[in-house]
């Protein structure tokens, strides 16, 4: 038998993982090395991240209340006293002077001789379209989270399953100004996702392109841009059509993409297009769901056809806190799919026919990743 190497109290090994952990573990070890030169910062650094993951609800709390009150906005341009701004607020004096102190150490706000007003990272976080609407809407998952425990074992009939209006307005627990609200911010985040996309692929070559799930347009509103003379569609339920029909003329692109109604569940996808984008629709669908879709695709596309997938991701091997913790209890939350890494759609997109694949890196994992791939076969 290999030998086991040096062994500690109990037959346990010195040396790894385990041996590591039970010094971290020592109060002696860790009032030494908060003191030694070469290690105390490393210790301090380790304490603030590891007191961030206790506080880290009262901070997202903190977060939820400066955006519901609007308090960015009030001192965005000028500055205001803190008993004048309280005094908007509607809050008494003392604790509106913690709320706004509570922003200043988020970075959202600063104290100057004017008063309060919005930092640059306050005002950064205002120009993000459809931010505010999302965190705004975090309330029903904190309520869905308010047993992690339960929710983990899937013991929770989550809100946010009902409430999100899954087909624009036809949710089974939406109320109109819901509805309008979550499209607004679908349709506002999806800017973001398209320029983020598009900086990552090279769309040369494509003669038609069609977009699969594609909402209101946004995303082929982009590509008109980049496209100028590619023929684009979009394909999406029926209850879409109108909110992709006043989306595109607002943008200028009404004359330029035809709309085709469809169940990409249910109906095969229309043929003619040598490149097909699934932009935010994987990672709403279990991996059943995926298989067939991408299936579907497979048939309509061309030998060599393109195959582009944009939606949050997981960070695989290397867990990320925006794919990892964020997107992935909230696809637990919606009931409806699961966020993936990259790797693993890669793999979905090989098991499904697809080669040359690539993985560009993100230019912000927090806003969208990027998988391509083309259909096995001679090139378009």
């Amino acid at each position: 038998m290999p030998d086991a190497g040096p062994q500690g109290p109990g037959g346990r090994p010195w040396l790894g993982q385990g041996w590591r952990n039970r010094v971290v573990r020592s109060p002696a070890f860790r009032r030494w090395a908060a003191n030694f030169p070469l290690t105390r910062r490393y210790v301090r650094n380790e304490g603030e991240a590891l007191f961030d993951l206790v506080a880290g609800f009262a901070q997202s709390q903190v977060l939820q209340a400066l955006v519901e009150l609007r308090v960015l906005h009030l001192v965005l341009d000028d500055p205001l006293p803190m008993d004048a701004l309280a005094a908007r607020l509607s809050l008494p004096e003392d604790r509106a002077e913690i709320l706004i102190r509570a922003g200043v150490a988020l970075g959202l706000l600063r104290l100057g001789r004017g008063g309060v007003q919005t930092s640059m990272r306050g005002a950064a976080l205002l120009g993000v379209p459809g931010l505010e609407d999302m965190i705004r809407h975090h309330d029903i998952l904190y309520r869905d989270l308010a047993d992690p425990v339960a929710f983990f074992r899937g013991e929770v009939a989550t809100e946010l399953a009902d409430f999100w209006p899954y087909v624009f307005g036809t949710g089974s627990g939406a109320s109109p100004e819901q509805a309008a609200r979550y499209s607004r911010l679908m349709a506002e985040s999806q800017d973001l996702v398209a320029e983020d996309t598009l900086a990552r692929i090279d769309l040369r070559g494509i003669r038609r392109l069609m977009d699969v799930g594609g909402g209101t347009g946004v995303f082929l509103s982009h590509v008109a841009a980049a496209l100028p003379r590619a023929d684009l569609v979009l394909f999406d339920l029926p209850q879409v059509m109108d909110g992709a029909r006043a989306v595109l003329e607002q943008r200028g692109h009404a004359g330029r993409i035809d709309l085709v109604a469809g169940n990409f569940r249910t109906d095969a996808l229309p043929e003619g297009a040598d490149a097909i984008s699934l932009v935010r629709v994987l990672y709403d669908h279990p991996d059943d769901e995926v298989h067939a879709l991408l299936a579907r695709v497979r048939a309509a596309l061309p030998a060599g056809g393109r195959l582009i997938v944009s939606e949050p991701m997981t960070g695989g091997d290397r867990p990320h806190r925006a794919g990892d913790v964020y997107y992935a209890l909230y696809c637990m939350a919606m009931r409806t799919g699961r966020a993936r890494s990259a790797e693993r759609i890669a793999g979905m997109m090989r098991d499904a026919g697809f080669d040359a694949i690539e993985r560009p890196a993100p230019l912000r994992p927090f806003v969208t990743s990027v998988v391509t791939g083309r259909l096995r076969g001679k090139s378009v």
